[in-house]
């Protein structure tokens, strides 16, 4: 298995990246540290992670310290929702930069279709109707400006990658969403491979106890941990290898320096085809909602609206953190 894909541009992204939301900012740049020293070469960030400067902090100790130089590193960064404006967006990532401490990001990604006021928080009587044209246009001038050696967006349906491919001169690069064993994006998955476009996974675990998060468990999905006891590995080996061969780069998240060692481990060896076939088994369900878009000023009328039918409800009532946790870890 290759240990990076390549991009519409021509550029290499690393297959397996590290996540960093919800990293507390007093432990984000040790762990930064430690898993840049056990083999990774991405690392995806965003300023709605709220540790975008400590992982500036991190990136300047590695290069100071000789563990990497900046050209070894896929460095990703994303626009905040209250910075869609085109006048904005220029602004937006000349921030991020400063916080990272670079003078490029080799990804720049759109956050999600999802716009609110600017200088506002996150929260429902804040949000705006999106104009993604108009943003996609300021993108493509970060883009040909080289402070973003590729563009993309995060978050975005079958629906909404088609209409953006319709007005795009540069076509999206990426498209990070959520994507693990029980939510598998095949419809998704088939249009991005269709039209150039890479598939990128954050939350490939099921993102376990993070606030907004509601659903099955992957880890302990039946078919999952059957298929790591078979094969000796973990649950979650199992369910970022299952990322790989499936042909998508995995972000899996930890600060725990044994599990970030251990999701790197996924390279010399695989799943057969056979055990492969047994993910087609698992119930389908999506787990990140954001349900609180929901609402007259965004434009969504539903779940259904927002997701453009791409969503399944579980057949029972499932246990969810509240909105009011995941609103503030982007507040």
């Amino acid at each position: 298995m290759a240990e990076s894909f390549v991009l519409n541009t021509g550029a290499r992204m690393p297959s397996v990246g590290f996540g960093t939301w919800q990293i507390e900012t007093e432990t984000v740049c040790s762990a930064i540290y430690a898993a840049v020293k056990a083999g990774y070469r991405h690392i995806d960030s965003a300023v709605a992670y709220r540790n975008q400067k400590e992982v500036g902090l991190a990136l300047k100790k590695l290069f100071e310290d000789g563990v990497v130089k900046r050209e070894d590193l896929f460095i990703t960064s994303k626009l905040w929702s209250g910075n869609h404006a085109p006048e904005d967006v220029e602004e937006d990532i000349c921030s991020a930069l400063e916080d990272l401490q670079l003078d490029y990001v080799d990804l720049y990604l759109i956050h999600g279709p999802i716009r609110i006021k600017k200088g506002t928080m996150l929260i429902p009587e804040n949000l705006m109707r999106t104009d993604i044209p108009a943003t996609w246009g300021a993108m493509e001038k970060l883009y040909d400006s080289g402070k973003a050696r590729a563009i993309g967006v995060s978050n975005f349906s079958c629906k909404k990658v088609e209409d953006l491919l319709a007005i795009a001169r540069v076509p999206p690069a990426v498209n990070q969403v959520e994507c693990h064993p029980v939510w598998q994006q095949a419809k998704l998955r088939n249009l991005c491979q269709s039209t150039g476009i890479h598939l990128s996974a954050y939350s490939p675990l099921g993102s376990p106890g993070s606030p907004g998060y509601c659903g099955p468990s992957v880890l302990s999905n039946l078919i999952v941990i059957s298929l790591a006891e078979k094969l000796q590995k973990t649950p979650a080996q199992i369910a970022l290898r299952w990322g790989l061969q499936m042909g998508q780069s995995v972000l899996p998240k930890s600060s725990d320096e044994m599990r970030v060692k251990e999701n790197f481990d996924i390279f010399d060896w695989s799943i057969p085809e056979d055990l492969m076939a047994e993910f087609n088994g698992i119930k389908q369900v999506r787990l990140l909602k954001i349900e609180f878009v929901v609402h007259p000023q965004s434009g969504y009328g539903s779940l259904e609206d927002l997701w453009d039918g791409e969503v399944e409800q579980e057949a029972g009532r499932a246990e969810c953190h509240e909105h009011s946790d995941f609103l503030r870890c982007f507040s």
